[in-house]
């Protein structure tokens, strides 16, 4: 009797010892440090929950730095925490779903690409802010989320890196559009086993070919920024990278596939209403004659 109850007490320490991460559909709310009650509330509705359904975490700004400090402008990180991130740990197979609310820096596509660099998958995300906001916070939130939820701890030069990434694609982004961007960077990813030998110069020849397949003419500026994020990129596990972009590229294709969808059905809509009014002005225009 004494074996059998020392067995299930070592059987129940092995189980506490192991990792979270089988845990499905455990989630986390990660809440901006700096928001006022009414914003978080808002917030909490646009998770379409309410505050005490899910376990609440904090971002600080000061969190929010510790990755962001260097790679992101100042006037980018800002002094406060804002953004919030909800975080649902999906079955095996699932990948990685994201949505956003007022945020206006970063894509859905731009966080889905950097969270693979991070090593994150099998998760809904909706990243969220009660005003317009950059956003910045939001990855730093997503790793500690993760953790939280699944015991594990996320390598630091992969979320470093990830950042990085996040950071070279919205600039990018601003200037050659978010898909290009995040596209570009996804082939850089995919290559890294040849680039790791080559020199910067070879580099900046490969970045400027893929730029010129999305008809994009990068400056010296972006091309660095793109290099350096290769060099950066080389230090993780090459293989391991490639294959976890490979498994997110079928993602981004639906995700950027629905959005265009999205865009071409309001166009409709709106070309629709234009003529719709044009025919009703017509109409009032024939009234008219008859009422005078």
């Amino acid at each position: 009797m004494k074996r059998i109850i020392s067995l299930c007490l070592c059987f129940l320490l092995l189980l506490s010892a192991l990792p979270r991460a089988w845990a499905v559909n455990e989630s986390r709310a990660v809440i901006g440090a700096d928001l006022t009650e009414e914003q978080i509330a808002a917030v909490y509705q646009s998770f379409g929950l309410r505050r005490g359904d899910v376990t609440e975490l904090t971002m600080t700004n000061a969190e929010e730095r510790k990755y962001l400090q260097g790679l992101v402008e100042e006037s980018v990180i800002g002094t406060r925490s804002i953004s919030c991130v909800y975080v649902e740990l999906l079955p095996e197979g699932s990948g990685i779903s994201v949505a956003t609310n007022n945020i206006t820096w970063w894509t859905e596509e731009m966080y889905i690409s950097a969270l693979t660099t991070a090593g994150i998958n099998n998760v809904r995300i909706i990243v969220s802010a009660p005003f317009a906001v950059s956003g910045t916070s939001a990855l730093s939130g997503v790793y500690k989320a993760y953790e939280d939820m699944t015991g594990l701890t996320l390598d630091d030069l992969a979320k470093q890196v990830s950042t990085e990434e996040l950071t070279v694609t919205g600039d990018l982004a601003q200037e050659i559009g978010k898909m290009d961007s995040t596209s570009i960077v996804g082939e850089l990813k995919l290559i890294l086993n040849e680039t790791k030998n080559m020199s910067d110069e070879e580099i900046r020849a490969v970045i400027t070919e893929i730029a010129g397949r999305y008809n994009v003419k990068l400056t010296e500026t972006q091309i660095g920024q793109l290099i350096s994020l290769c060099r950066s990129l080389e230090s993780l596990n090459p293989d391991q990278l490639r294959q976890r972009v490979e498994q997110m590229q079928d993602t981004l294709k639906k995700v950027s596939e629905a959005k265009d969808k999205a865009v071409g059905f309001a166009q409709e809509v709106k070309k629709f209403m234009e003529s719709f009014s044009g025919f009703m002005e017509k109409i009032r225009e024939f009234m008219g004659k008859f009422s005078g």
